[in-house]
């Protein structure tokens, strides 16, 4: 593929009934706060949106963390009147910078706050940071660079999503000092949803401990082709029974703790044959192939109130011909948003892969994917492909090519999961993890036998 197609311009009933929606929230009710200093002051749990399930259960983690000792999130039922009012117009009351930047979820630099990692943060408003390995030298380091980046966010709309891959196995983001977890699928070998249960609980644990508040996990991905490159072990098997049953253990076992979980990588990329990190994969099946298999465990995720799904760099020539599912308005807006009923935040795979970036312009890739109904562009390496995204989002609202009431509606599920579960930017000490790596290593035993 040399480029992109012009967008489509019918808009899915979907998004014609939410758009309008929020033009009448916006035009009744007046301007409203821009406080990120502290979580919510209601002693119950903001109830989510529309697009969130259930709050997650009381966290229990390292006593050494501010964060662990936070109060239960409530039960939560249907949002609110008042609940609704106080998103709106706290979206109403920012600025369209600080609205596109809450839609960004960016790399960074270093194992130190570097100069451009603060500009993202306090210029540019973004939403979200993710860190991978190379930020990561040891427990210490990497506590006080949590602790700088939130720092620095203190005067944004809202606090960071600090996210990370920490699946177990080979992924694995967490320093020496942590005892490791194994991969899904030797935990997938038991097909037991109770020691994948607790595998979610102690990955929650381990990145909450740090500092981390997002965690992109489970993979809920089938290993159904032996050839594939990037799934392998990081799935829990090659049956969807398997992969639902014990991805949905996971899951529940990660919001348990107080930590966001993502389900990835929908549709599925168990039976791609092509690293999408280097290459766009193709899979040539159709929607019913799909749903026959691959769509199994996230329609069980979904059904289960799943907060957040990531999209894969994967093109469907059948399905749609033109775009990989993460920039697809038929696989995202129709399929995800329509058929599915998906109303959770929808992020990107990274978009600097290069699945994308040997295919298609960053900046239209940024448009193409907002207009589809992603909500989370994650852009994971190089400060000046955020500009270029964030530019590409900020001219096309203001050029009239890109509704900001659909801008609002990504940032209303933005903020209502931040709300949800009451992420805040307090720092947290470095914390003793000896309790943890007990239970790790003992959870480890039982599973080997």
């Amino acid at each position: 593929m040399s480029g992109l197609k012009p967008l489509k311009k019918m808009k899915s009933l979907y998004y014609s009934i939410h758009i309008l929606t929020a033009l009448i929230l916006l035009l009744l009710l007046a301007t409203g706060c821009n406080s990120n200093t502290a979580t919510p002051s209601r002693t119950a749990a903001p109830a989510p949106s529309p697009a969130t399930g259930a709050a997650p259960e009381q966290p229990a983690g390292p006593s050494s963390s501010p964060e662990a000792s936070r109060p239960p999130a409530a039960e939560s039922g249907p949002v609110s009147t008042q609940e609704v009012d106080a998103l709106t117009r706290k979206i109403a009351g920012m600025t369209l910078e600080e609205k596109i930047g809450q839609m960004l979820l960016v790399g960074i630099d270093g194992t130190t706050l570097e100069a451009e990692a603060k500009r993202m943060i306090t210029d540019d408003k973004v939403g979200g940071i993710i860190l991978y390995a190379d930020n990561i030298k040891d427990l210490k380091g990497m506590v006080n660079l949590i602790n700088a980046l939130k720092k620095s966010n203190t005067t944004n709309p809202a606090p960071l999503f600090m996210s990370v891959d920490q699946e177990g196995g080979k992924v694995s983001r967490m320093p020496k000092e942590y005892a490791s977890i194994p991969s899904n699928s030797k935990v997938g070998n038991s097909n037991d949803s109770d020691p994948a249960g607790t595998m979610g609980k102690l990955l929650a644990r381990e990145v909450r401990a740090g500092g981390f508040n997002m965690n992109f996990a489970p993979v809920l991905d089938i290993n159904s082709n032996p050839d594939n490159p990037v799934i392998g072990d990081r799935s829990f098997g090659s049956s969807a029974s398997i992969v639902s049953k014990l991805g949905i253990a996971e899951l529940k076992g990660i919001e348990s703790e107080g930590v966001v979980p993502v389900v990835k990588h929908f549709p599925g990329h168990g039976d791609t044959s092509v690293d999408s990190h280097l290459e766009l994969p193709v899979v040539n099946k159709s929607a019913s192939q799909l749903a026959k298999l691959e769509w199994l465990p996230f329609q069980a995720a979904f059904k289960e109130k799943a907060d957040a799904v990531m999209v894969a760099h994967i093109l469907f020539p059948q399905i749609d011909p033109d775009y990989p599912a993460s920039l697809s308005r038929i696989i995202i807006g129709d399929q995800l948003r329509g058929d599915m009923g998906y109303q959770g935040v929808v992020i990107t795979d990274d978009l600097t892969m290069g699945a994308i970036m040997k295919h298609f312009d960053l900046g239209t890739a940024a448009i193409e994917t907002v207009n589809a109904g992603c909500d989370i562009l994650l852009i994971a390496h190089g400060y000046e492909n955020e500009q270029l995204a964030r530019k590409a989002l900020l001219q096309s609202v203001r050029g009239g090519t890109l509704d900001e009431s659909r801008i609002n509606e990504s940032v209303y599920r933005i903020l209502a999961l931040k709300q949800k579960y009451r992420l805040t930017d307090k720092p947290v000490p470095v914390p003793d993890l000896a309790e943890l790596n007990n239970e790790i290593k003992l959870w480890r035993s039982k599973l080997s036998k």
